[in-house]
């Protein structure tokens, strides 16, 4: 369980952060430069999830979004000081619920 949390988070960093880059490059003026280390970061990003134990493609990117939500938020509050509210932390939390039913529910 704790490798496919780390995967889970490594992938998240990366998708979030290679868009980060991107975004600045095309949004805030930055050199062309950090659009391509954003595309680097995003096709990394795109190889991490294979490394998860859990057979179904579906199931896997669908527990990572949950994950990828709770990361933006932190990542919105980190890097671009954006404090989250209330409802922030709570569909974070709802999301990482929905995580934790999709991978790990009893099914037959």
């Amino acid at each position: 369980m704790l490798n496919s949390i780390i995967l889970f988070i490594l992938a998240g960093i990366a998708e979030i952060g290679g868009g980060y880059l991107i975004w600045i490059w095309l949004r805030e003026g930055k050199t062309y430069v950090y659009g391509i280390i954003g595309a680097i970061i995003l096709i990394i990003y795109g190889v991490i999830p294979t490394f998860q134990k859990f057979p179904s493609f579906g199931r896997v990117y669908a527990a990572y979004g949950g994950i990828f939500v709770f990361l933006s938020i932190l990542w919105g509050w980190g890097i671009d000081k954006k404090t989250p509210d209330m409802f922030d932390f709570i569909g974070g939390a709802v999301c990482l619920i929905g995580v934790g039913i999709i991978l790990w529910a009893p099914r037959h």
